[in-house]
C-alpha cells in the first residue's frame, strides 16, 4: 500500500479542525475529537494520522475497479 500524501490540516480559532485533502474538503474535526486528533498528529506520521482519521485510505484496486464493466459508462 502506498504511503498517504496530500493530505494538510488547519486549526482554527474555536478549536475545530479542518482535515483536507488534495485541497478538499475531507473532515472537520470539533471538541474531544479535534483535541485527540493533534494530539496524535503531533506525535507520528501525520499524514497516516489523516489518513486514518478521514478513512480516505488508498487499497490498490482503483484502478481496477475503474475497468470493470459495471463501472464503465
Amino acid at each position: 500500500m502506498p504511503r498517504p500524501h496530500g493530505f494538510t490540516y488547519e486549526q482554527r480559532g474555536d478549536g475545530s479542525v479542518v482535515i483536507t485533502h488534495q485541497g478538499r474538503g475531507a473532515s472537520t474535526l470539533r471538541g474531544a475529537r479535534a483535541v485527540k486528533f493533534l494530539g496524535e498528529a503531533g506525535s507520528g506520521d501525520a499524514q497516516l494520522v489523516m489518513a486514518r482519521w478521514t478513512g480516505a485510505y488508498k487499497f490498490g484496486n482503483e484502478r481496477t475497479a475503474r475497468s470493470h464493466p459495471r463501472n464503465q459508462r
